[in-house]
């Protein structure tokens, strides 16, 4: 069985997801905010998730370009700060253009924060990375369980969301610091995509079936985290600053399915363990979506966030797998599929909402689930992953390289 070793690197890239977790769990329940304040429809307030989805497209087009030129510790720290003047541009401007604009920005920067975990990640630890992966995700639920409860407490006392969210910026000042005082050094490793390999070749199927279901799963969560605070205000009767605060049980169950994930992970292969969590997530959301009551409702949420934990960590585990010697490529792509996801399924969702209301609307998520569950099972059908020891960075021929992939392409 693999070794999951946690030395001070690994404990610096945690933080460094968990502080993107602030923002990306955070700011799901600031949208219903953002159209209240200005006066928009449902399907109009949604663009801002389509903000964010241009931003991951963009970021995932720069990633393996700036590690060619910067190498992965410099874009590393160039993606923190990047995310923290965006941060600080979102709690400045109020016109819906400026909010929008401000998502973008965020968005490019942390698209190449989390490529740049999880290649470091899955180059550091090998065969255990699907491990790593996942804890460093438990991480970024960890500190986004507290982005809801926060917001939600400063719009209860009447302080609005923007001081709230202004912890972001704060977060990232620490873990900076902390990296200059507890003298941990970033990977100088660059993208296997650069100039002196301007024809590198084609991604396997199998990486494709995987881009296609993170599309799909990110859908799920990116829906979630957005309209979840709109049906507990309407259908569960609860007010505006407690739904806010409630959209953390989702995340709270991420971080204690993605803890108990990473340990799972080593002994469970990937894509049965996907399947679990899917039916997990439906049994949740079925809960949450008969509730009148806003316990009953929480409750379900809760077991949601369960099974939504290990969507993304097992997805992007196998896509980075199949990949070869192109992690940082397979990366900086699978942030096309996420962002895609993110673009289209909240406004599709607005859009229906706006006609029939958010409540039924709602009823796209289990649709998105049963397409995950197949996509899974063909997944499984054409790929068997086995660990194999990882031989040193200057022993691999390839380049960085996920664990080894036996696939049926």
């Amino acid at each position: 069985m693999p070794r999951l070793v946690h030395d001070r690197l690994t404990w610096l890239i945690y933080a460094q997801l968990g502080v993107w977790g602030f923002f990306l769990y955070g700011f799901g329940p600031i949208v219903p905010l953002l159209r209240d304040e200005q006066q928009t429809s449902a399907a109009l307030a949604s663009l801002h998730s389509t903000g964010i989805a241009a931003g991951a497209l963009i970021g995932g087009f720069i990633f393996p370009r700036v590690t060619g030129r910067i190498g992965r510790a410099r874009t590393l720290w160039l993606a923190l700060a990047g995310v923290a003047v965006g941060v600080l541009g979102l709690c400045l401007f109020r016109p819906l253009p400026a909010t929008i604009a401000a998502a973008v920005v965020i968005s490019t920067f942390g698209t190449m924060l989390v490529s740049g975990v999880n290649v470091v990640l899955a180059d550091h630890h090998g065969p255990a990375s699907s491990a790593a992966i996942s804890e460093a995700n438990a991480a970024c639920a960890g500190m986004g369980f507290l982005a809801p409860v926060v917001i939600g407490l400063a719009v209860g006392a009447g302080y609005g969301w923007r001081p709230a969210l202004a912890v972001e910026i704060a977060l990232i000042t620490l873990v900076a610091l902390a990296a200059v005082v507890f003298r941990v050094r970033l990977p100088r490793g660059t993208a296997t995509l650069t100039a002196a390999h301007s024809r590198p070749g084609r991604l396997p199927r199998t990486y494709w079936m995987a881009w296609v279901l993170m599309g799909v799963t990110g859908s799920i969560e990116v829906c979630l985290s957005l309209w979840t605070a709109d049906v507990l205000r309407s259908h569960a009767g609860m007010t505006p600053g407690g739904a806010s605060a409630a959209v953390a049980s989702i995340v709270g169950g991420m971080f204690l399915g993605r803890l108990a994930g990473g340990r799972v992970a080593l002994r469970i292969p990937p894509v049965p363990l996907l399947l679990g969590a899917l039916a997990v997530s439906a049994a949740g959301f079925a809960i949450f979506w008969v509730a009148t009551a806003g316990w009953l409702a929480v409750t379900g949420l809760v077991i949601v966030g369960i099974g939504n934990a290990m969507h993304y960590p097992l997805s992007i585990s196998m896509a980075l797998a199949v990949a070869g010697g192109q992690a940082d490529r397979a990366a900086a792509y699978s942030s096309y599929s996420v962002a895609i996801g993110f673009g289209i399924a909240p406004v599709a969702l607005g859009w229906v909402a706006d006609s029939i209301g958010s409540h039924r609307a709602f009823l796209l998520i289990p649709v998105f689930i049963a397409v995950a569950a197949v996509l899974a099972g063909r997944l499984g059908r054409s790929i068997r992953m086995r660990p194999v020891p990882v031989l040193p960075l200057d022993a691999r021929p390839d380049g960085p390289a996920a664990p080894a992939v036996e696939a049926a392409l």
